[in-house]
């Protein structure tokens, strides 16, 4: 078990099965030692159900929070079935967080810390990257959250 696999453990997390793309487009392009993960939305709550809102309209920024880090794990999730060994993942890079929200919300960083701070608490310094929280005003299925997340690996 790698050391960023011990530290899911760790933490109590249990990685879910990679979502299967729902459209035309393939889940990771790698480009020399970078990789580029697709979109991904949050993954269920643990009563089964899925996050379903928009930030300024019926869902809190904690709720946010949550949801942006739900979406982290299945981040997680899917470089872990591409790597097979998490410790390959030298820098979590940049994450693009796109943000369901009304027009007049302005905190969607406060959104996607969830997203981010999940990536230190597994991946330490390696886990600290550059980032951009967007706000839009519609999602996929009215999810509240999408990530895309770029980092590098070694063979």
């Amino acid at each position: 078990m790698s050391n960023f696999e011990k530290r899911i453990e760790e933490l109590g997390i249990m990685l879910p099965e990679p979502a299967t793309p729902l459209a035309n487009y393939v889940p990771v392009v790698r480009t020399g030692n970078l990789i580029y993960l697709s979109g991904l939305a949050p993954t269920p709550k643990a009563d089964g159900s899925s996050y379903i809102g928009r930030l300024g309209e019926n869902m809190s920024i904690e709720e946010g929070y949550e949801a942006a880090r739900a979406t982290g794990i299945n981040i997680v999730a899917r470089l872990k079935a591409y790597l097979g060994d998490l410790d390959r993942v030298v820098q979590i890079v940049k994450l693009l967080s796109m943000v369901n929200s009304t027009p007049d919300f302005s905190d969607h960083p406060a959104v996607a810390n969830g997203c981010s701070d999940l990536m230190v608490e597994i991946f330490g310094d390696v886990g600290r990257h550059a980032r951009s929280a967007v706000g839009l005003t519609a999602l996929p299925g009215g999810i509240p959250v999408e990530i895309e997340l770029i980092a590098e690996i070694k063979d």
